[in-house]
């Protein structure tokens, strides 16, 4: 047995972030889908560390108690960076992608859960292979797998949430484009082939401050962030007996929001480049953390229900993107590109669904309101909506009795 210290563990996680920054920048089709740096090199320690085990007989343990800290400060800082004055520059559409959203998040998880019952498997896991890990990504499924192992003894749930959110983004950037071209030519929408203004305008909206971020700014964020977590444990302890069971990274994050939005009132102005710099980090070692201490015999056991459970999910949200959300977003060029996009984080992340639209727009054109609404709605209104919806259907007797 190696036991690896606390210092041992940072620096075998940090190698582990490295060795999969330089396989994602090298290797196609790990950069295509956007799979993140923490699990590839994360899944390639798990693979060495199991040949290691089974064949050399010698197991690798790793200090992984500061997690739960890293996985709320990533949740802390999502809602430091939530800016609630962009709501109003998305306008209509913003509203019409809202109104989309959120009878998809029941209907995503009542997919799970009909699985679930189908293959005979615990409720739990039906919420996991929907919208906890496909449009609350690693960190959210991370966070109830957790919660789940703890207080419901589900067994093999970390392997399960893990692969179906990495399997997410892959099937995620696999079916946006093909999704698009289809609505375009079925609908016989297109763009105009002006890039700059594309260009323009993204460069407009993401390039507000060419200064890089100061050590006084990252000070100041990771005070912020120390502080959501602080509060967002005193929240969650005072409504510990609540009929509804809300998870703790909630509090972090609406605390976070909080101080987001607040602050420049008293005269307390975040840089959310730092702060989203400290939320990265944070999450980064966790997902490494969580997936070199993976069990991949428990992964291999779930791959048969997972496969099917994800391809009746993708099947969905196909057809979800091509006949609701386009028609409710006024059946045009912008609404084929956030078709597109909605499947890219209804299945995988908000940089999947930039990566769908970044395609797109490069073959057709540029469409500028969606560059707006969708990382808006993906930065942090879609894991708002997803938190309330997943809390009342745990809250019921026949999926969790919490």
């Amino acid at each position: 047995m190696i036991s690896l210290s606390p210092v041992q563990s940072l620096l075998a996680c940090c190698l582990v972030l490295v060795i999969g920054r330089v396989m994602t920048s090298r290797i196609g089709v790990l950069a295509r889908y956007s799979i993140p740096d923490p699990i590839v090199g994360g899944l390639l320690f798990a693979v060495l560390a199991y040949l290691l085990s089974t064949w050399g007989g010698v197991a690798v343990s790793l200090e992984t108690s500061i997690k739960p800290t890293l996985l709320l400060l990533f949740f802390g800082c999502i809602g430091l960076t939530a800016n609630l004055k962009l709501l109003a520059r998305g306008g209509p559409r913003l509203i019409a992608f809202l109104l989309a959203l959120i009878p998809f998040l029941v209907l995503q998880n009542a997919v799970g859960l009909g699985m679930a019952w189908l293959l005979d498997m615990h409720p739990l896991m039906g919420l996991l292979g929907g919208t906890i890990t496909l449009v609350g990504g690693h960190g959210t499924g991370a966070a109830y797998a957790t919660r789940f192992a703890d207080f419901n003894n589900i067994q093999d749930v970390m392997p399960l949430a893990m692969t179906a959110a990495t399997l997410g983004l892959v099937l995620g950037g696999v079916v946006g484009g093909p999704v698009a071209e289809w609505i375009m030519r079925r609908h016989k929408v297109s763009g105009s082939l002006d890039h700059t203004a594309t260009e323009g305008h993204q460069a407009a909206d993401l390039t507000e401050d060419h200064q890089p971020p100061t050590a006084g700014s990252f000070i100041l964020s990771m005070t912020a962030a120390f502080v959501c977590l602080v509060v967002g444990g005193i929240l969650a302890g005072l409504v510990e007996d609540a009929p509804v069971s809300l998870p703790n990274f909630l509090w972090c994050l609406a605390t976070g929001v909080l101080i987001r939005n607040a602050g420049p009132l008293v005269g307390i102005r975040l840089d959310d480049r730092a702060t989203d710099i400290i939320g990265t980090i944070s999450l980064s070692l966790f997902l490494g953390m969580t997936m070199m201490t993976l069990d991949l015999s428990s992964v291999a056991r779930l791959a048969g229900p997972l496969a099917l459970m994800l391809a009746v999910q993708t099947l969905v949200c196909a057809l979800y993107a091509a006949w609701v959300v386009f028609r409710l977003l006024k059946r045009d060029y912008e609404a084929a590109i956030m078709s597109a996009a909605f499947c890219g984080f209804a299945l995988g992340a908000t940089a999947t669904a930039i990566a769908n639209m970044q395609a797109l727009t490069r073959r057709h054109g540029p469409a500028p309101e969606a560059f707006i609404v969708v990382p808006v709605t993906g930065a942090f209104l879609v894991d708002i909506l997803n938190v309330i919806v997943l809390s009342s259907l745990i809250s019921l007797p026949f999926v969790g009795g919490m």
